[in-house]
């Protein structure tokens, strides 16, 4: 039977931070929870684990006789860099999506796979996407305590990490208990929302979080557009103010980082420009309008109302053949007091009409 010691070897020598054993038991609790939280519209249309909570929540559905997990961890906390404003305003991005750490994640989620195989196990990596609940994983394997952020907070490490884990059939015992709680009466990271879509310890409204509003195919929520400030994808604000993380031990930067987007070039009227910067985020359909969208609300809250470009990407959007960016470019123009290039024509689409009749941002 492959020991906890032949996976950690595997899993840290190919750049894991932590690597522990779970049972392989559907997790009945975490099923309950998503299915109550989406039947009170908590989930906000997303998908992802909340699409078939009674796939994501068993391991055998992943791999039939399944009997244990290998939970494996890494850390994105890598040393901050300064935005770069010659090119004009910027948005900032959430620093899980400043490189592409879930692939250096599923590397090392690979190498333990690999041992597993080559002794005549079955084994099958899992990693952001739906087939499993990560957190829930982690969390049975002891690797962290729930957040009240609903993140997995790891002992004197922090919650910036990526989780994953390796399904298997072969007979591993668990390597450790689950974490209990370690927050106290800390509330820093529901006071710290921005928006409050954390309306209770562990419980977020998606229909309040920035995070997943950015992902949404939806008009951005006219109240919450102020809020957005300068997050142009993700935002870690939950995880930036907890006690924890401003302990946690980072990485030096590899250079290749992007925790900025320039907003003229992610609204260019090229989709390879805007591709260029956006090709790992998450785009509803891949459709580019979402990331225009995104960039005209960033835009209207950081841009420089007099700045050439920024006039000029404005008076380009309130013309747009698309409604739903001619009706966030409204509300750019506004928010930044050009209500004078709003357009003299007239405007027939009603989603356009009610933002000209929205109280002035």
């Amino acid at each position: 039977m492959p020991s906890i010691d032949a996976m950690r070897t595997a899993g840290l020598g190919a750049g894991l931070d932590v690597v522990e054993v779970a049972t392989a038991e559907p997790f009945v609790e975490v099923r309950r929870t998503l299915e109550e939280r989406k039947a009170r519209g908590l989930h906000g249309g997303m998908a992802f684990t909340y699409r078939q909570p009674a796939k994501s929540t068993d391991p055998a559905v992943a791999l039939p006789d399944a009997r244990a997990l290998v939970v494996g961890a890494r850390s994105y906390l890598v040393d901050a860099a300064e935005s770069d404003l010659s090119a004009g305003p910027v948005g900032r991005v959430a620093r899980y999506a400043w490189e592409d750490h879930y692939a250096a994640l599923k590397d090392g989620l690979k190498a333990m796979a690999i041992v597993l195989e080559e002794a005549g196990w079955r084994a099958r990596v899992l990693a952001d996407d739906n087939a499993m609940v990560d957190r829930a994983a982690a969390h049975r394997a002891g690797i962290g305590w729930w957040g009240k952020n609903a993140n997995l907070l790891l002992p004197g490490l922090g919650s910036w990490y990526v989780l994953g884990c390796v399904v298997t059939d072969a007979p591993m015992m668990a390597s450790s208990e689950p974490i209990a709680d370690r927050c106290g009466g800390c509330t820093r990271c529901l006071d710290g929302c921005p928006t409050g879509a954390i309306v209770a310890p562990g419980v977020v409204d998606a229909r309040r979080c920035l995070s997943w509003l950015l992902q949404a195919e939806e008009p951005f929520p006219r109240e919450l557009r102020v809020a957005l400030g300068d997050r142009i994808y993700g935002c870690d604000d939950c995880q930036e103010v907890c006690p924890p993380n401003r302990r946690a031990p980072s990485r030096p930067a590899s250079g290749r980082e992007r925790p900025w987007a320039h907003l003229i070039a992610l609204l260019d009227p090229d989709d390879a420009v805007v591709l260029a910067r956006a090709e790992r985020w998450y785009i509803p359909k891949r459709d580019l309008r979402f990331v225009r969208r995104n960039a005209l609300v960033v835009l209207g809250n950081v841009g420089e109302r007099s700045a050439p470009k920024v006039v000029e990407v404005l008076r380009r959007y309130l013309g747009h053949e698309d409604p739903l960016l001619r009706a966030h470019a409204v509300w750019a123009a506004r928010r930044l007091g050009r209500a004078d290039l709003l357009p003299s024509g007239r405007e027939e689409d009603p989603l356009v009409l009610a933002e000209l009749a929205a109280p002035d941002p």
